[in-house]
């Protein structure tokens, strides 16, 4: 006969396979699990560079380990301040002292779905009847995944929502925000979010977030934001949002009807040319770190913008500055520009060893699993890269690079 807690355990399973059971305490499954994780594999800093000499790469042929290379760019060298793109000209009109768009449908995030749940507000703002469930179907479908960036809400966009577009650029400024709310379009925001709790001994609590702004009110220098952790209607100091934001490097979200690209592009001047607001973005992160040298963001942001135009030695070097200064433990659960530089520098222990950290941190990344799979091709180990990039592909299903990596293998590359 079965023992009473074989009984009580095979009885508990069975509970907790039903959807709406599961539904609830998942994430408790998983805290558990996580604390237990950390407890045998502490959790500490994240890993300074390795400064040795340049490594001998074991295999030299040329190796593209994205599914998309973005062509060649051409960055101009840094001013002397960096040159504001919103300074007005005589022909703006005044912003109004308080704008307060009417506040969209809320939705309450599910677990690890403030982007999602984001989305679906803003697109509720234009008459979307949808929910973050089904933005989840698509660019989400575990429920487990903790992240979503930010060009995969774009995408999600522009692909499933006939009739809307969105954009997405980085370096905002707060009178940029200001004028998309005047002009009326809410505007989604990625940002330092310090969680309730910690997950592990000595969680530094850090995270990213995304919020919806809805509204400001200029005299008494807040923003209305639709919060889907915390609750609508929230108040936040222009001040208060500007620092969380640049850990993000002030990336901002704008979705709007295809009929009014204009009024886009007239609102967001210089900035609608990516090439020409990522320079701002870069001159301006090069600023801060001039002016913030022991702040860790300022240099992360410097190496991100200096990746997208492809300077990846220099990027890499700001990097190995932004990781001295002691960078949040989750940074790279969302931002993986450091895994891009050091595989295009040849510095394959550095990715190594910060892909090793991200998965210490978040075990199903898919982007860490990917690039420690393509560290470990670069050392000729490719049968120990294929479990990789299987893993990426199953954490998160239809992930392009993933497929792109398995392919290359396939190849008998």
């Amino acid at each position: 006969m079965l023992s009473g807690l074989t009984v009580a355990l095979l009885l508990g399973s069975m509970i907790y396979h039903i959807p709406a059971v599961q539904e609830r305490l998942s994430w408790r499954v998983d805290a558990a699990a996580t604390l237990l994780r950390t407890i045998i594999f502490p959790i500490g800093a994240m890993p300074t560079p390795v400064l040795a000499e340049p490594q001998v790469e074991i295999i030299t042929r040329t190796v593209l380990p994205t599914q998309s290379q973005p062509s060649r760019l051409q960055s101009t060298p840094f001013p002397a301040t960096p040159t504001s793109l919103n300074t007005p000209t005589p022909t703006d009109v005044p912003l109004p002292e308080q704008v307060s768009l009417p506040a969209p449908t809320y939705e309450r995030q599910d677990w690890n779905s403030c982007g999602p749940a984001a989305l679906a507000m803003i697109l509720h703002f234009y008459g979307w009847e949808g929910s973050q469930e089904d933005i989840n179907a698509l660019i989400k479908p575990l429920r487990a995944d903790r992240n979503v960036n930010i060009d995969e809400l774009t995408s999600y966009v522009n692909q499933q929502t006939p009739g809307l577009r969105a954009e997405f650029r980085v370096g905002g400024e707060i009178v940029l925000l200001r004028r998309l709310l005047a002009s009326g379009f809410p505007v989604i925001v990625e940002e330092t979010f310090y969680l309730p709790e910690g997950f592990w001994f000595n969680d530094d609590r850090w995270s990213g977030h995304y919020q919806v702004l809805t509204g400001y009110d200029n005299r008494s220098g807040t923003f209305i934001t639709q919060d889907s952790f915390v609750g609508p209607n929230r108040i936040m100091t222009y001040a208060e949002l500007d620092e969380n934001w640049q850990a993000f490097n002030r990336a901002y979200l704008i979705v709007y009807p295809i009929e009014r690209e204009e009024e886009i592009k007239t609102v967001l001047k210089e900035h609608w040319d990516v090439d020409v607001n990522r320079q701002h973005a870069l001159e301006t992160a090069h600023a801060e770190t001039k002016s913030s040298p022991n702040n860790p963001f300022a240099w992360f942001n410097l190496g991100s913008n200096l990746v997208y135009f492809e300077r990846y030695p220099e990027a890499a070097s700001a990097y190995d500055t932004s990781r001295k200064l002691e960078l949040p433990q989750r940074m790279m659960r969302y931002q993986f520009g450091p895994f891009l530089a050091y595989f295009h520098s040849g510095r394959t222990e550095d990715l190594l060893t910060v892909a090793d950290y991200a998965l210490r941190v978040t075990p199903n990344s898919e982007e860490a699993l990917l690039w420690k799979g393509w560290a470990l091709f670069r050392l000729g180990q490719t049968a120990e890269a294929l479990p990789l990039f299987q893993k990426a592909l199953e954490a998160h299903p239809g992930y392009a690079d993933a497929i792109y990596a398995l392919n290359y293998l396939k190849a008998g590359n």
